[in-house]
Formats: structure tokens, C-alpha cells, sequence
């Protein structure tokens, strides 16, 4: 694969487009996710100030980075040529069912997770890389 043959452009709009999913995602699911984790309520959330409050959203933005980069890299290993929306979608299913839902389910399963959190955050994951593929494929990853 050449990397040099990447859209540079298309890694950080496939990050944003996968970090506006998840602020969808878990803004629709907010009570079920909440439930899940067993917070009653919000005040039952754990409290954040200044930095630490902004950090988990400045790691996820970092980590959508990085797995757009990997995404378009898998694209892009198809050969010149195949990076297309549906490539791109079917490389983001293929990629969540074979890393991201079997690592999130074993480690859900061990910390003793109730079965509605390890749905909600796999699905999450399933939807970012479903966008992320889409976007990277429409761009030409």
C-alpha cells in the first residue's frame, strides 16, 4: 500500500463525521446507557472539572483519528481504485465484527457489564465505522 497515495483530507472528515455519531448515538440512548451503567440519574455520574471534564472527549477524537487512518489503510489495501462508499462500509462491518464487538463483548463479559451496555457501545463502534467507511469511501480514502 502506498500511503502516500491517502487522502489526507478525508482521515480528520471521517474522524468528525464518527465523533458527531457517537454525540448523536449517546445523546439518544443517554437514559438507557445511563441505566446500563447503573447511574440512576445524572447526579450519580461520576463529576468532572476543567480539563479532566474535556479530556474523554479530546481521547475519543484522537482515537476516531487514528481509526480512520486504520480504516483508510484497510480501504486502501483493496487495491487502486476500491475505495468506494460501499468497500468502505463493508471494511468498517467487517473490521467492528471481527476486533471491536468481540473485544468489547469478552471485556464487558468479564467486568460483569449488564448485556444492554456491551448492545449500546457496540453499536455505537458499528456506526462510526459504517460513517467512517462511507465518508472514506465517498472521499476516495
Amino acid at each position: 500500500m502506498n500511503f502516500g497515495a491517502m487522502n489526507y483530507l478525508a482521515i480528520p472528515a471521517a474522524a468528525v463525521a464518527g465523533w458527531l455519531v457517537g454525540a448523536v448515538w449517546y445523546m439518544a440512548l443517554a437514559r438507557p446507557w445511563m441505566a446500563a451503567q447503573g447511574w440512576g440519574s445524572k447526579e450519580e455520574m461520576p463529576k468532572r472539572q476543567g480539563l479532566a471534564a474535556a479530556a474523554p472527549f479530546l481521547i475519543s477524537f484522537l482515537a476516531l483519528l487514528v481509526m480512520a487512518f486504520v480504516l483508510a489503510g484497510a480501504i486502501g489495501h483493496l487495491g487502486p481504485g476500491q475505495a468506494t462508499m460501499k468497500n468502505g462500509v463493508i471494511s468498517g462491518a467487517i473490521l467492528w465484527a471481527g476486533f471491536i464487538a468481540t473485544t468489547v463483548t469478552v471485556n464487558y463479559a468479564f467486568a460483569g457489564k449488564k448485556a444492554a451496555l456491551t448492545l449500546i457501545d457496540a453499536g455505537h463502534w458499528l456506526a462510526v465505522l459504517l460513517v467512517q467507511g462511507f465518508v472514506l469511501g465517498a472521499l476516495g480514502a
